[in-house]
């Protein structure tokens, strides 16, 4: 039996807690110790987390608006086909179901695995489960090389195909179970994220932290201090990506042309906030050289540990356990939209497009499971996700001028909601973006290329299905 639509059961307060808690996973607590390494003091990490901030919020604001033209599932897919023709939204969906959706979630879902290991020694990803595969690092040129490659299946991998699969499960029944999950995750994860921050602000570490740059012992090149702050967005913008997921389930949402703009506002800018405040707090209690050498870049654990001893980053890893979890359904609970919404286009799997008893895509959340544990056997997700950070910035630089193409072409379209600062803002905001992708170009190569590389090979695909797509506009 077939649902007639989806059920809008999502208000305010889970839209919200599902930006949140798709944003906040594990990359808080890690990516500092890498930009640390490459902008060496403490006041180009903020700086670094301060743009990320600016970005992500005039980025939200510029959705805001393309979510109340368009409130149905989908989210950027939709506003892509919408502004641009059905071969740009077929290249978007392809690379988000291809690396950007399916990778995050394999790559939360092992780190979930990884640390679990903390608690029960056996779950780790050094043992074999049956037979594996090393494939050796192979150089395409000087500048970009991929591999090493570990392809099999290992316990904390395994722990991390259990956590997908499980969770997929769940959200088969419904789109308000779901949300009740994210609720409690997300609460809990910003009362840890909170909590952390209170106690490095507020508590003396036992050891005064020097604040003095940290100065490699290998003797790397210094980049420029603008240059470095673009580059180091790879990690501080994927930290903080994922708040375009509320969109995705638009058709699930409540008033969705007013609750969609108000919860991207605040959804990022709470997270936001607490990235930047925690940042802070890890300068207080670590100091740039503590952070750049925090053990495995573990830095949130390490900060803890300073100032509560062994038992803290006992503490830590339980939270970045339950941010996990939580980010985890959030992305497997909406990525499953999207290909639902390709497929009434004609762009995916046809059996996508039902929806199941409960109004869910059941097909799209299979399909993306059976995927995503695909990507997590082979543990190359890291790098796919490294590969894809350029084309992921590039689709939502597309995106935010779509606003300007929209108020261009249809300037007498009824706008629920408008820019805020327009056209200030979406402007700055594809300044910004652009300088980034050109900084990955010139000083990131193998972040940028194969990126690109990835988005192309969904053209003879899209040549594929074309004539499906022409069949489907026919009256």
């Amino acid at each position: 039996m077939t649902a007639p639509g989806y059920r809008r059961h999502v208000g305010l307060f889970s839209a919200t807690m599902l930006i949140a808690g798709s944003m906040i996973g594990s990359g808080v607590f890690i990516v500092a110790a890498d930009m640390i390494r490459t902008g060496h003091s403490g006041a180009f990490l903020l700086a670094a987390w301060g743009l990320t901030a600016v970005l992500t919020l005039f980025a939200a604001l510029s959705y805001g608006e393309l979510a109340g033209l368009f409130p149905q599932a989908g989210g950027q897919y939709t506003y892509l086909r919408e502004i641009y023709g059905a071969a740009t939204g077929f290249l978007y969906g392809w690379t988000f179901f291809v690396v950007i959706e399916c990778g995050t979630i394999a790559a939360v879902a092992v780190g979930f695995g990884k640390y679990l290991g903390t608690f029960f020694p056996a779950i780790t990803d050094t043992a074999w489960i049956g037979p594996h595969l090393d494939v050796p690092l192979m150089k395409v040129n000087h500048a970009i090389s991929v591999g090493p490659y570990h392809l099999g299946l290992t316990p904390s991998r395994l722990s991390g195909v259990a956590v997908v699969v499980f969770l997929s499960m769940v959200n088969l029944y419904g789109v308000k179970l779901g949300a009740r999950i994210q609720n409690l995750f997300t609460v809990a994860k910003i009362g840890g994220l909170a909590a952390l921050v209170l106690l490095g602000l507020l508590l003396k570490p036992p050891v005064a932290a020097a604040q003095a740059p940290f100065l490699p012992a290998d003797g790397s090149p210094f980049l420029p201090f603008l240059t470095a702050l673009l580059v180091v967005q790879t990690g501080s913008m994927f930290s903080a990506d994922a708040w375009n997921s509320i969109t995705f389930i638009a058709g699930e949402v409540k008033e969705p042309k007013r609750t969609i703009p108000y919860s991207l506002l605040i959804g990022t800018t709470l997270v936001c906030g607490l990235y930047v405040l925690a940042n802070l707090a890890y300068l207080k209690v670590l100091g740039p050289a503590g952070i750049a050498n925090a053990p495995q870049d573990r830095v949130g654990s390490a900060a803890l540990q300073a100032l509560l001893g062994s038992g803290g980053g006992l503490i830590m890893a339980g939270s970045i356990l339950i941010s996990m979890f939580g980010c985890l359904n959030g992305l497997v609970l909406s990525g499953a939209r999207v290909y639902q919404r390709m497929a009434e286009d004609g762009l995916f799997y046809p059996s996508a497009a039902s929806l199941n008893e409960h109004g869910v895509p059941a097909f799209g959340l299979w399909i993306q499971a059976l995927w995503t544990c695909l990507l997590t056997l082979t543990g190359t997700y890291g790098q796919l996700l490294d590969f894809v950070m350029l084309p992921t910035i590039l689709f939502y630089i597309f995106t935010v001028g779509g606003v300007f193409l929209l108020r261009w072409r249809q300037p007498d379209l009824q706008r629920p909601v408008r820019v805020w600062g327009y056209p200030l803002v979406p402007a700055l905001y594809i300044l910004g973006a652009t300088a980034i992708v050109g900084a990955l170009f010139l000083y990131r190569p193998s972040y940028s290329w194969p990126g690109l590389v990835l988005v192309a090979l969904g053209l003879p695909v899209y040549l594929a299905v074309r004539p499906r797509v022409a069949l489907r506009s026919e009256p």
